[in-house]
């Protein structure tokens, strides 16, 4: 197990309230570390997000970070200077550990230079 599929393990999905994640590379569009089933690349519109087939409609945005949420979920992606960093919850999930896991590790990464 690489690196960074390690801190997607540890950080992420070890909280039981991200579903699916990953860590994506900015320069290069390669997905570093990825959780089962992710294997589409994020589209973003003004509609909102699609990922994963299905579509997110944005309720926060900023220079780092988007929440997003549909009706059985949502969906949280923050860039670093490398990487863009994924996670979703669903239904009976608290998405609140979501997004303080996703930041967690996106500043971890940050910290690091990357």
């Amino acid at each position: 197990m690489n690196q960074m599929q390690a801190l997607l393990n540890d950080c992420l999905l070890r909280t039981k309230h991200v579903e699916h994640a990953a860590i994506i590379n900015l320069k290069k569009g390669t997905v570093y570390a990825s959780t089962f089933g992710f294997n589409n690349l994020l589209q973003v519109r003004r509609e909102g997000l699609y990922f994963k087939e299905k579509q997110y409609r944005c309720v926060r945005a900023d220079e780092y970070s988007i929440y997003t949420k549909k009706q059985d979920g949502g969906l949280v992606a923050v860039k670093t200077k490398l990487y863009i960093v994924v996670g979703t919850y669903s239904e009976g999930m608290y998405p609140s550990v979501c997004v303080e896991a996703v930041e967690k590790l996106a500043d971890y990464l940050r910290e690091k230079g990357s």
